[in-house]
């Protein structure tokens, strides 16, 4: 089976996919449930516990306001920015929440119950919702996982819900993807393209895509519109405007020497737009969001398939991309709370060096090979977040990974398919070293850099 590049592609808003985008969602679902069985208008308040990882460094990745967004009625797909932080404000100064927009109860973003030692058994990220009547009976309590992504799975049923394709063309692991690619004479980006074909029209298919992609330009141009510092007690200076005026002066005329320094600023306006909770594409999270759309960058505008047909480079890449960062969530996670950022960047890094390799003309081998590279290379990279803030490695983190894409695709098309280590093999690997790495490298900011580097005031 294949997960949809649709759920792997999605659009929210940062500072993380599974600290922000995914309890926003579960908020949601909470009130929607409500709604569902009549309890709406029996509400008075609402409790809020988190756990694990949320709890360890919610207040730097922006969950409790998450939450409280969720509980409105906001969605991370089509919330606005400029909506979002008039309305925390507001909420801010009253201490009150619009439950579901229409019912007036207090809530507060420090009255939320928080448990960083205490870890639930499914998954690290996890969260209860309880409605308190006005009696202060307990009307209703619901469990939720956010397992990375921006995925949301409830404890009554905890498995990932997400569009699964099911046809002659599934597949569940890269030697499976290798062997229709043989057999049908298919690439990887058109295998991705018949399954999503079973769900929707090809062209919604991409519409959507072609949509996505322009999200992620959207993204890029505002970060290096802005200036200034990021939200935050590290008083991180964002860089990419500068880098954009030095570089447009350095570089007219767009000289392929300069494409590293192209790829960089591109990811780097991505994440400090991230980190500044704006609109972004998770890919496949918000922690690893610039590293597909710089390697994008690099395909569309280095390489003869994407100056001669742009469009088609954009699908064709997303789709490539999503067929591997597919075998990630299935067969390992993308959750750095649950197996570090490998999980984050070094999936996405291993989905953009196979986008690339896809539209540099490589064979299925060649794609297999490039994905493999990327994340051999990544194993072990831990999550330890400054500050509970998605910026410290963050943002330079996804600079690097994107440029280790390149040189992974660039490898892999220089060999002819043939290696000795697996892309199968690497994610379980992945896998493995996840579950052994000790929870303080799992974006608990309770080790690595979170506590080498002294700061005035962590947001943790």
């Amino acid at each position: 089976m294949a997960i949809s590049v649709f759920d792997l592609f999605s659009i929210g808003i940062g500072p993380s996919s599974s600290h922000t985008v995914g309890p926003m969602r579960a908020a949601g679902l909470f009130v929607d449930d409500l709604a569902a069985v009549g309890l709406l208008e029996d509400v008075a308040g609402v409790r809020v516990d988190l756990y694990g990882s949320l709890a360890a460094t919610g207040a730097g990745h922006g969950t409790m306001a998450a939450i409280l967004l969720g509980l409105e009625g906001y969605r991370p797909e089509t919330i606005a920015t400029e909506e979002m932080e008039t309305r925390l404000t507001e909420m801010r100064v009253s201490r009150r929440i619009r439950l579901a927009g229409t019912t007036d109860i207090p809530l507060a973003e420090d009255e939320m119950v928080l448990h960083p030692l205490t870890a639930l058994d499914f998954h690290p990220n996890g969260m209860a919702l309880t409605a308190i009547g006005v009696d202060g009976r307990e009307l209703r309590t619901e469990t939720y996982y956010s397992i990375g992504g921006g995925f949301v799975v409830t404890g009554a049923e905890p498995k990932v819900p997400v569009g699964v394709v099911e046809n002659a063309l599934s597949f569940g692991s890269a030697r499976e993807l290798l062997d229709l690619s043989e057999r049908y004479g298919l690439t990887i980006g058109e295998i991705m393209l018949e399954h999503e074909r079973t769900l929707r029209p090809e062209p919604e298919i991409r519409a959507r895509l072609l949509h996505i992609r322009d999200v992620m330009v959207e993204c890029r141009q505002r970060g290096i519109s802005r200036e200034g510092y990021l939200p935050g007690a590290l008083r991180v200076r964002r860089r990419a405007r500068d880098w954009y005026e030095r570089l447009n002066l350095e570089d007219p005329d767009r000289d392929p020497g300069f494409a590293e320094d192209w790829v960089n600023l591109v990811a780097l306006a991505v994440n400090e737009e991230n980190a500044s909770g704006g609109r972004i594409v998770t890919a496949p999270t918000n922690g690893a969001a610039g590293i597909i759309p710089a390697v994008l960058h690099y395909a569309l505008h280095y390489t003869p398939t994407g100056k001669s047909d742009p469009d088609g480079t954009a699908v064709r890449f997303l789709l490539t991309a999503g067929a591997i960062g597919s075998l990630y969530k299935e067969r390992a996670s993308i959750s750095g709370a649950e197996v570090g950022c490998q999980g984050e960047v070094g999936s996405a890094a291993s989905m953009a060096a196979a986008g690339l390799a896809e539209i540099l003309g490589g064979s299925a081998e060649q794609v297999e090979n490039a994905a493999e590279i990327a994340m051999e290379h990544s194993l072990g990279l831990t999550c330890d977040p400054i500050g509970g803030l998605v910026q410290i490695p963050c943002i330079e983190r996804n600079a690097i990974s994107a440029g280790k894409a390149i040189n992974a695709a660039r490898m892999a098309l220089r060999g002819d398919g043939t290696h000795r280590v697996s892309l199968d093999e690497v994610i379980e690997t992945m896998r493995s070293t996840g579950v052994d790495m000790s929870s303080k490298y799992k974006e608990t900011s309770t080790g690595g850099l979170a506590v080498n580097v002294a700061v005035n005031l962590v947001e943790c």
